[in-house]
Formats: structure tokens, C-alpha cells, sequence
């Protein structure tokens, strides 16, 4: 199937797409503000396979190769953004941090990706390289082009948000059942 996509054969590139696609639209949706957006990360991230498909040496897998390009894809998504942004666009707000116990379990794992994709994009993006990828903090940095004291405090923040943000969800799930 590689070398079919290797020399343009389209039967083989669809396969491809078919077997990553839905995956790969999960590891967006995490990146991306709303459901268009994620679409947009996909469709630049699969083009971005099918170009460098010739540098996939088959070590390791190929989906977790794919992955790589997906998610380098979606912070250039943000890199692009951050140009037109300035950071005074975040509230800086000060949260309370609520310690009482989440009953989490009444909430789907939809209910808690629109709430991750409701942070701050620069938030967002280290909460998903950190605690869904699995980057160290220099390494997010790195890629982010921010300090790892930044990385951090990125991290600290959208924690602090969504749990504000669970509690809130909660409280109201309770006050319906």
C-alpha cells in the first residue's frame, strides 16, 4: 500500500487515509477550537503524509509516524495564529482552584474534549503535548518556541481551567439529575 501511495496510485493513498483518518480526527478535535478547524488540521496533515511518505523508513509505526505529522501540523496551525495574536487576548483572570472530588464519571468523553477545546489556545496546545503526548516541558518548548517556566505555567493554568470548568459542568449535571 506505501509504494502504491509512493507512486500516486489514489486507490492506495484513499486506503490509507481510510485506515488513519478517524484516529487522526481525534488527535485534532484535542488541538483544534471547533470541529472545522480539526477538519483543516486533517486534511493539511494528510497532504503533509502523502508528500513526505517517501522519508518513512518503516521503523517504528506508520501510524504513530502519521501521528507525528498531525500533531507538528496543528502547531503550525497555532504558530500561524499566535502571529496574528498577541497574548493580551488571554483573560488573565484569576480562577479558584476547587478541591472537592469531581464526579467526573457522569461525563462523557465528548463533554470533556469541548471543554479542552475551549481553553486558550496556547494553553490547550501544552495541556495536549504534555498530557496526551506525552512531551517533557523543554521539548514543548522547544516546539512552542516558549521557556519551559512558560510551558509550565501554561500547563498549571489549564488545569486549574478545566477543573474550574468540570466543577461547573458537574454542579450543573447534579442540579439535573
Amino acid at each position: 500500500m506505501i509504494k502504491g501511495c509512493l507512486q500516486g496510485r489514489k486507490t492506495d493513498q484513499y486506503r490509507l487515509y481510510a485506515m488513519h483518518a478517524k484516529k487522526m480526527f481525534g488527535v485534532c478535535l484535542r488541538y483544534a477550537a471547533n470541529h472545522d478547524e480539526a477538519q483543516d488540521v486533517l486534511q493539511e496533515g494528510f497532504i503533509k503524509v502523502f508528500q513526505n511518505l517517501n522519508s518513512y523508513k518503516g521503523k517504528g509505526s506508520l501510524e504513530g509516524w502519521i501521528r507525528r505529522i498531525i500533531v507538528n501540523t496543528a502547531i503550525e496551525k497555532y504558530r500561524e495564529k499566535m502571529y496574528h495574536l498577541s497574548m493580551d487576548d488571554i483573560a488573565h483572570e484569576e480562577i479558584a482552584i476547587n478541591h472537592q472530588n469531581l464526579p467526573t464519571d457522569t461525563l462523557q468523553a465528548k463533554d470533556i474534549l469541548a471543554l479542552v477545546q475551549k481553553l486558550p489556545v496556547q494553553y490547550r496546545l501544552v495541556f495536549n503535548l504534555y498530557a496526551l503526548e506525552g512531551y517533557s516541558h523543554k521539548e514543548i518548548g522547544d516546539k512552542l518556541r516558549i521557556s519551559e517556566s512558560t510551558s509550565r505555567s501554561n500547563l498549571a493554568r489549564a488545569r486549574v481551567i478545566l477543573k474550574e470548568k468540570l466543577n461547573k459542568e458537574s454542579e450543573i449535571l447534579m442540579r439535573v439529575i
